[in-house]
């Protein structure tokens, strides 16, 4: 059965955070369509989902292809209004410390950046034509904080947190809302966690480190209903 309360769209979705904002957004009574590279996760996704009583549909896209991108939401749109999107795309190359970078590796840092600006200029027209609707864009904490080792990686973080507080500050008059989720930690379950999981030795513990997806799925849904802010920030590396 459609949902009747609309679509939240999850690109990038990992078995981590988003698989977290899936769970929390359906719960609410969201249809989930999720977008990811990862086809071969599909079938366990749309499983996961199904137990929690959501309905899910999936699309394999790279974010980066911005034609298949643009064709999955436009599908997505035409079986049921898109009312959320969650963006948790990111860079997996180990970055370059800042002194070292180049003008070329930073351009490449921001591959991640535009695959955002394309998701909104997607959905946005038919959010402001209904009037409602929200989008929320996931970054790291070297956006606002000095993390020289993450090089070129802080600058892209940076321009993503930005363009989420300055698109809310644009459609807040719209009854839109846009927020940005600032993550300093390993989010548990992620790609990321399992690798550093797995090998220790090599990356060191985690203890004291992680974060637990549920909570900042549950604070994203928070942010959303009450829209008393637009950032929020989840920071246990101090």
């Amino acid at each position: 059965m459609m949902s009747n309360k609309g679509t939240a769209v999850i690109v990038g979705v990992g078995p981590g955070l988003g698989m977290s904002m899936a769970r929390r957004f359906g719960r609410e009574g969201r249809r989930v369509a999720l977008l990811s590279r990862g086809e071969s996760r599909h079938a366990g996704y749309r499983a996961d989902l199904a137990e929690h009583g959501v309905e899910a549909a999936t699309y394999a896209v790279d974010a980066t292809d911005r034609a298949a991108l643009r064709s999955a939401l436009a599908k997505i749109e035409a079986d049921g209004d898109i009312d959320l999107v969650y963006y948790g795309c990111g860079s997996s190359r180990p970055p370059t410390p800042i002194a070292d970078v180049d003008s070329a590796t930073a351009a490449a840092a921001f591959s991640w950046v535009w695959p955002a600006i394309d998701v909104v200029e997607a959905v946005l027209p038919g959010m402001r034509a209904r009037g409602r609707g929200g989008l929320l864009f996931a970054g790291g904490l070297s956006s606002v904080r000095p993390m020289p080792a993450l090089g070129e990686l802080a600058l892209a973080a940076a321009a993503l947190r930005n363009y989420a507080l300055t698109l809310n500050a644009a459609i807040a008059q719209d009854g839109l809302y846009a927020g940005t989720l600032t993550i300093g930690g390993v989010v548990e379950r992620g790609d990321i966690h399992a690798m550093i999981s797995a090998d220790t030795a090599r990356y060191g513990s985690l203890q004291g480190h992680t974060l637990d997806p549920d909570r900042i799925a549950d604070t994203a849904w928070e942010m959303y209903r009450s829209r008393d802010r637009a950032e929020e920030i989840f920071d246990v590396l101090d």
